[in-house]
């Protein structure tokens, strides 16, 4: 039964808002605490890191839960509800710090509710991509499905990309704290909003009457689908890499690019950065897949975000003061960015058949589970990377994000880490993804329909 247009709106919906959370969190919270409310980068880098070692326990046996559960709801929407709901509470009290609390006690509470906000991001994460296998056919619906889904994510984090810091301005009348406050209680409210959508319009049209597995089974599971660790790795790499330009970015603009009025210059490089990438996944992706395969088209966009970081870092070596010129190597990453973001959940998405035919058990909220934990994991070492930056070159305000001078040598590392190591890392996930991935376009056509002649040949047997 084909897909109808409400059920496709609403995941999409549902990929937006939950995009958005966390786009604010990765991108946002190491700068609210450690620039605005004076925590030490590093403390703030091992709190991240520490947080995702957590998740690396607490996201597998979600992916367990998830499998296990069977209601009149089904399996993945009780997860998806709750969780968002819990998650929208965290996620505005992780931008909500007490102003009474400093030192010991503001470190103590930021890393008490960021741990809350993951678990509760896995909560509704995990169901919402594994949902995708459970209400499409594989093959090009679903492949469809996944574009969508990661497309309407990927315009999820570029919006917070483009208004963050425009909303926070505004909403707090020029003050920092309290306008990320009432930012997060908006989009809080809109991402509840968006997934009860997802809820009332999303049917599983289809299940695979499999055992659970347990916690041990599951990593052996994931450790003989060769595949999906291939993909798990690749996501690492290239999200690590990009969340280090994406995090030190604020502070490029505001001590080294932008000035007095820096939130201003900010702002229109990432609306065109944001545009570039919604575009990029609505209207490029659509157009060059029907020239080149996924994998084709894989190692063309990764290509181009390593060609704009090298134009990016040779840059580096002179005055920095055109937008336009900035915007160069942005238009090669920002848009490639925006087709890999739709790509590895595609690939992500190919695992499930790949692992079912070899292990002969369809691990869905296994292998998402992974993909949750990855983007998750990709964040914090980037956060810890930068943290040791900003450690390192002692790039930061007093405080309260007063804007001061930053040293030259300052600036000089502050560049170098937000262009040099991703392309280190980007290269290692092409070089690794290219070695090890052989999911093709042909190979997944011909895995459906082995699947699918082994589960006529089970129905016949048992009828």
């Amino acid at each position: 039964m084909r897909l109808s247009g409400k059920e496709k709106v609403s995941f999409a919906l549902g990929a937006v808002g939950k995009d958005m959370v966390y786009m604010l969190t990765a991108s946002y919270i190491l700068y609210y605490y450690e620039d605005l409310l004076g925590v030490k980068a590093f403390v703030m880098g091992v709190i991240l890191m520490a947080a995702r070692v957590f998740d690396a326990f607490n996201d597998p046996v979600m992916g367990v839960l998830v499998a296990k559960t069977r209601t009149r709801w089904g399996k993945f929407r009780p997860w998806l509800f709750w969780g968002t709901v819990l998650n929208s509470v965290f996620l505005f009290l992780l931008f909500a710090a007490p102003p009474a609390l400093d030192g010991a006690g503001l470190v103590a509470y930021v890393s008490f509710i960021y741990i809350i906000w993951g678990i509760t991001y896995t909560m509704m994460d995990i169901p919402f991509w594994s949902m995708i296998p459970a209400f499409t056919q594989g093959g090009k619906e679903r492949e469809s499905m996944s574009t969508l889904g990661r497309a309407s994510a990927g315009i999820g984090s570029a919006l917070i990309t483009i208004i963050t810091m425009k909303c926070v301005f505004m909403l707090g009348n020029g003050n920092e704290v309290e306008g990320f406050k009432w930012f997060s209680l908006v989009i809080s409210v809109l991402f509840i909003l968006f997934i009860l959508f997802t809820c009332v319009s999303i049917r599983e049209k289809s299940t695979v009457d499999i055992e659970s597995p347990s916690v041990k089974e599951m990593f052996k599971s994931l450790i003989r689908n060769d595949q999906a660790m291939a993909v798990v790795i690749t996501i690492v790499l290239i999200n690590c890499s990009l969340y280090i330009t994406t995090n030190l970015l604020i502070y490029f603009f505001k001590y080294d690019f932008g000035g007095e009025n820096w939130y201003n210059t900010f702002g229109l490089y990432n609306s065109f950065g944001g545009g570039m990438q919604i575009a990029a996944m609505i209207l490029l992706f659509p157009l060059l897949r029907k020239f080149l395969s996924t994998t084709k088209l894989f190692y063309l966009s990764l290509l181009s975000v390593i060609f704009g970081y090298i134009i990016f870092y040779g840059m580096t070596f002179f005055r920095m003061s055109s937008l336009g010129a900035l915007l160069i190597p942005s238009f090669f990453i920002f848009a490639a960015n925006g087709i890999l973001l739709v790509l590895t959940t595609v690939f992500l998405a190919n695992t499930v058949e790949y692992g079912e035919l070899k292990n002969n058990r369809r691990d869905e909220s296994v292998i998402f589970s992974m993909q949750t934990f990855v983007v998750k994991l990709a964040s914090g070492v980037a956060a810890l990377i930068v943290s040791i930056c900003l450690s390192i070159f002692h790039l930061s305000g007093e405080a309260d994000g007063v804007v001061t001078a930053a040293p030259a040598e300052a600036i000089a590392g502050l560049r170098i880490t937000m262009t040099l190591v991703p392309i280190i890392g980007l290269a290692a996930a092409f070089i690794y993804f290219k070695n090890k991935y052989i999911l093709t376009d042909e190979k997944i056509e011909e895995i459906t329909a082995q699947i699918r002649h082994r589960r006529e040949k089970e129905q016949k047997r048992k009828g």
